[in-house]
């Protein structure tokens, strides 16, 4: 028997001594706001409790440590701590997607013991255990600076006022209940009757599937089934552009990756699952991984998918006369430019619980789509797509890497087949394992200018891995191909940008979507061409940068709301003051275009209760997307935002595909403006009150991109575009003391989101520029551990200047710009220019080797 205490209960304990505490809090307490960020690895802090007033991660504490001790949690802490701590976090905007945030409240508490009146580095030192990838923990430490101040003086907070106004300070949508830990996010949910299921994925990378055996695993006690491909009765494919990636390899059939699942096992319980899945063996036909794009590229290569070449796509780009205009320029740069794979690195792993309803199903997912996962499971399972109904809940993270579909087509085929609850959630290996990765990129550049210092010619060949599968590769490598010129007028283009099939990590979707990698390398060149022709760097960016009338790498003509100068503007005093300081300018596409439907639509409730009832089809993954759709629906009628409710879920029929492509402030944001029209002409003449029961709808559709390969003079790549200037600067040791990032925002709709989200940007781009990797070797990864990944701790982080530039955009709701993907596009090329100048050696490869 062990005996301790937990927020003030005595527990007698006489179960599995070796259990942790963050199971035994979960599982068996229901306790959620203690977290799962990394199964055990103690690398993320999500878990973190007190214990006998000390700071501990439950993940790694066992039971049998526990005799005699006092465990708190935040249900536990008193409420008038509890108050302040997390008022202090909205007030601050400390909280993005909230995963992290129960986790940091305790070692905030914990720290106000230990010292009540710490620096801010030695906050930022207090909390290196603590990980998060949404804010870049400017914003937490402000928020434990402030709550330790009040706690010490003894004084309560008061929040901003929730006006909703535009433009103004606002605290983030269900900020409290994120912050407390009351929230609940997929693994969160416990059903009557719920089983578990786990998964069996390949040995190898690239082997053909003799035969699967299952007796040993079946004959586990509490396993109740499992499943193979040849369950699946509907199409076995899913994708989001070509449904070339199975749910299950069945025998016969020839693996790809290593996250390749070859069996599913569901059983009473987790843990039986996870035994039962270890102990299904496989007999293999091995063959070699194809693992370079460039070999997979060369005569003779192995097919990945046999039949198929594996050239996924070749994207070309070729305006004016780029060969002759090279040779007749005055100053050239060229060189090979090599970017890594990176982990996204959400807090949240993928889980999903499914569960039979009216003679279908009712998922509650984190993905980035509900839409999207609606049709591909409905195919999966040969339903009509509104047997499939999906619940969008709380999503820690996702910067793209929740966009494919993961854990929702098998909990979905489970629960479909054994007609009863299922959750599946991924261990943190299984999740790096499984999802798509940012495409590393193998880049020839050559770059020329005039004598003046007019840029002339840019020729670019690009080789991406996009790994296994499609996912949205080809589309990603679009996006480098459109994104090639940079912020710049660039006259004379050829550009091939290739997506290459490999046995690899499938690469998707990254925050940045190909404009990092692209910009790294262009960006590098224009600092070589400004030694070389004795231009002024920064001069040599504005005089070239894009402008009202100049084209993009694609041809497009802008329009009215080009910002990149004036972002240079904002940073031109401090780069001229500083002595070691490295420049980079970047822009990003809004909304998916090349020809595609960008639309939305959104629904509003005025419920009987007095409420309101918002519901639109975009996944808030903790950048802010429905705090930003009650804004401007607030704005628009007066309603009181206390009383707005904001719902995601596939019954309402408001089908949009998925929130990536920093799309959803202009296309949720003109939704709600157009649905709110008619409400404000029926409050000409009746009151809020009389509008009890009515339901009115808006939509919002951007139909008017071109796609690639139409006329120059007819280009519209995308809809808009968002502009960036970031400046790095390092100290006398050549360390990073300060990045300011001036970003064109169009106008600024919350101050407090919108720095969140660049410092959070910009903590991910420092990394990419440092710290992060990701290396296979012959198709296995070097680690699966989260701690490797090399994401970056608050002690590591210098300070942030963030400056918000408007310059309004035509078709943004109020001028604004989304700038989700933008705040790290120009990040990690402003790190290698502030290198150079420090010790004269340019660098191609990221992530960077450090200063000499």
């Amino acid at each position: 028997m062990i005996k301790f205490k937990l927020n003030g209960t005595i527990v007698n304990y006489n179960s599995d001594p070796n259990q942790s505490l963050l199971n035994f809090l979960r599982d068996d307490k229901r306790i959620t706001s203690v977290k799962d960020g990394c199964s055990g690895q103690a690398s993320c802090g999500a878990c973190m409790v007190e214990i006998d007033g000390k700071p501990r991660l439950s993940c790694v504490t066992r039971m049998k440590a526990l005799g005699g001790r006092e465990i708190i949690t935040t249900e536990g802490i008193p409420k008038s701590v509890l108050d302040i701590i997390a008022k202090a976090f909205i007030e601050k905007g400390a909280v993005q997607c909230g995963f992290c945030s129960p986790g940091l409240i305790i070692r905030t508490k914990t720290l106000f013991a230990e010292n009540p009146n710490p620096t801010r580095d030695e906050i930022a030192k207090a909390i290196k255990k603590n990980l998060c990838r949404c804010t870049g923990y400017i914003k937490i430490v402000d928020a434990i600076e402030f709550a330790l101040q009040k706690l010490k003086a003894g004084e309560t907070i008061e929040t901003t006022a929730h006006t909703a106004k535009i433009g103004t300070r606002q605290p983030k949508y269900l900020a409290y209940q994120l912050a407390i830990g009351k929230q609940v996010f997929v693994n969160d949910i416990f059903l009557d009757d719920m089983l578990h299921a786990a998964l069996k994925f390949s040995d190898h990378p690239r082997a053909r599937i003799k035969d699967i055996h299952i007796g040993e695993a079946a004959r586990v006690e509490g396993v109740i089934r499992i499943f193979t491909a040849d369950d699946i009765p509907g199409n076995p494919g899913t994708g989001l552009i070509f449904k070339d990636w199975p749910l299950m390899i069945g025998k016969g059939k020839l693996t790809h990756y290593i996250g390749d699942v070859v069996a599913g096992v569901v059983a009473t319980d987790r843990e039986t699952a996870r035994k039962a899945a270890k102990l299904i063996k496989v007999d293999y036909e091995i063959k070699e991984p194809v693992t370079h794009p460039t070999l997979a590229l060369a005569p003779g290569s192995q097919e990945v998918h046999p039949g198929q070449s594996n050239l996924l796509e070749n994207c070309v780009i070729h305006r004016g006369e780029p060969e002759i205009k090279f040779t007749k320029s005055n100053h050239f740069a060229e060189g090979r430019f090599e970017t890594q794979r990176i982990e996204h690195g959400f807090l949240e792993v993928e889980s999903a619980v499914c569960l039979p309803e009216d003679n279908g199903l009712r998922l509650y997912s984190q993905g980035q789509g509900v839409y999207v996962d609606r049709a591909q499971i409905a195919s999966l399972l040969n339903l009509p797509e509104e047997k499939i109904k999906i619940t969008q809940v709380a999503t820690g993270g996702g910067f793209g890497g929740k966009e494919d579909l993961t854990v929702q087509g098998h909990a979905s085929l489970y629960s479909w087949h054994l007609k009863k609850p299922v959750k599946l959630t991924l261990s943190r290996e299984e999740s790096i394992r499984m999802h798509p990765k940012r495409h590393p990129i193998l880049m020839n550049m050559k770059l020329a200018c005039n004598k003046e210092g007019k840029l002339t010619t840019l020729i670019l060949d690009a080789v991406g891995d996009t790994g296994a599968y499609a996912s949205v590769g080809n589309k990603v490598m679009e996006r480098v191909a459109g994104h090639a010129t940079g912020a710049y007028y660039i006259p004379n283009v050829s550009i091939v940008s290739k997506t290459v099939y490999t046995n690899n990590i499938p690469s998707g979707a990254m925050r940045g979507f190909g404009a990092n990698q692209v910009t790294f390398a262009i960006e590098t060149l224009i600092d070589e061409l400004c030694e070389k022709g004795n231009f002024d760097r920064w001069e040599f960016r504005y005089n070239n940068a894009l402008k009202k009338g100049r084209a993009t790498a694609t041809g497009q003509i802008l329009g009215d709301g080009v910002g990149v100068r004036e972002t240079l503007i904002a940073v031109k005093d401090e780069f001229y003051k500083a002595k070691y300081a490295g420049l980079g300018c970047g822009m990003k596409n809004t909304g998916v275009g090349n020809g595609m439907p960008d639309d939305s639509y959104v629904s509003i409730k005025f419920q009987n209760n007095g409420r309101a009832l918002l519901s639109h089809g975009w996944s808030e993954m903790g950048q802010g997307v429905h705090t930003m759709a009650l804004q401007v629906f607030c704005q628009e009628t007066g309603f009181d935002p206390d009383l707005v409710d904001v719902k995601v879920e596939t019954p309402e029929n408001l089908k949009t595909g998925m929130t990536t492509s920093s799309r959803a402030t202009a296309l949720v944001g003109n939704a709600i403006i157009d649905a709110c029209k008619a409400i404000k002409k029926d409050l000409k003449k009746v009151t809020f009150n009389e509008l009890k029961g009515r339901k009115y709808f808006g939509k919002y559709i951007c139909d008017w991109t071109t796609k690639p390969g139409t006329e120059n003079d007819k280009v519209i790549t995308h809809y808009a575009y968002g502009y960036a200037t970031q400046l790095v600067i390092l100290d006398n040791e050549g360390k990073i003391s300060k990045v300011v990032a001036a970003h064109d925002i169009g106008k600024n709709l919350n101050p407090t989101l919108f720095e969140g989200q660049i410092h959070g940007a910009v903590h991910m781009g420092l990394g990419y520029a440092l710290t992060e990797n990701l290396p296979m070797k012959n198709g296995f990864l070097i680690s699966d551990k989260l701690r490797d990944c090399g994401i970056l701790r608050a002690h590591e982080m210098p300070d942030v200047v963030v400056k918000a530039v408007e310059v309004k955009d035509p078709v943004g709701p109020y001028g604004a710009k989304g700038i989700g993907e933008i705040g790290l596009v120009p990040t990690a090329a402003a790190v290698a220019n502030a290198f150079y100048q420090y010790d004269k050696t340019r660098r191609y490869t990221l992530p960077l080797k450090p200063v000499k």
